[in-house]
Order: structure tokens, then sequence, then C-alpha cells
């Protein structure tokens, strides 16, 4: 079972195309077989939250708070790593801010 805060590497299907990659995602709840996700991009230029090789990550890279969505648990490849408690504790915050 997967859990807030874990980092997979999930087969993503974009809107604007029909093609599938292999991306990072964040785990923000899972429910019955859906899992609710957040993107991951090494586009620095882009609006999130940092995530640094040192936490783990392959490269520098951006949780994009901005790109949530679902996708069922087979589309998960492999787990990468776990968030830190203090990161998870960022990533926390600043959804809260984006829902008041």
């Amino acid at each position: 079972m997967r859990k807030f805060g874990d980092i997979v590497l999930a087969k993503v299907q974009y809107v604007d195309t029909s093609e599938i990659k292999e991306r990072p995602a964040l785990i923000l709840f899972e429910e019955h077989g859906n899992i609710v996700v957040a993107g991951i991009t090494s586009n620095l230029n882009m609006v999130g939250i940092p995530l640094s090789k040192k936490e783990g990550i392959k490269e520098d890279s951006i949780i994009k708070l901005n790109y949530i969505f679902t996708i069922p648990e087979g589309k998960i490849t492999r787990g990468l790593l776990s968030l830190s408690s203090e990161k998870k504790e960022i990533v926390i915050s600043e959804l809260l801010k984006r829902l008041k």
C-alpha cells in the first residue's frame, strides 16, 4: 500500500496528447486502488516545492502542486524514495494555502 510522501515512478498519460511516459510523482493519498499524486518535474523554472539530489531524487526537481491527478495502482512501476517528515510538512502547508 502506498502512502503520503512516497515518490514513485509511474506511467502517466498527458491530457494534451495520447503519449504515455514514465515520470516521478508524489503520492498524496490512496483510496480503493486509485492513487492521487502530484507531478514532479526536473524543469527548475516551474513553480512548486524544490526537491534536491541530496534528498535522494535522481536530479534536482520541483513538486508541482498545480498538477494533481489520479492513477490506478497498476500504473506505478516502482517506488523511488520517501520524503522526510519536514518536506511532508511543507507539502501539507502548501496544499492548505491553496485550499483557503
